[in-house]
């Protein structure tokens, strides 16, 4: 599964212009299937493929996080992150 389509890349604001924003919109989710880790994205810049969201590997956490470490990790089973196809965008405060 491609994590990050071009539909979803075009609707993801660049880093930083969220910064006024009480409450960013989560764009998408991304979900590590066989155990713990869950990323939410609300910016992205594509030269260097991080994104900013919300990170919750056990505590949730506001930061920054890579679209090449999402790619590249191979869990249990050697499954890796999957996109969550049924995310609707939403507030931040509202992915739990």
């Amino acid at each position: 599964m491609e994590l990050l389509t071009d539909e979803i890349r075009k609707q993801l604001p660049g880093l930083g212009e969220t910064d006024n924003q009480a409450d960013p919109i989560a764009i998408v989710k991304f979900f590590n299937p066989c155990g713990i880790g869950t990323w939410w994205a609300c910016e992205f810049d594509p030269e260097s493929r991080i994104f900013f969201g919300k990170a919750d590997l056990g505590f949730p956490e506001l930061g920054s996080f890579s679209l090449d470490e999402l790619q590249s990790y191979k869990g249990l089973m050697k499954l890796g992150i999957e996109r969550d196809i049924n995310f609707t965008p939403k507030p931040l405060s509202q992915c739990k």
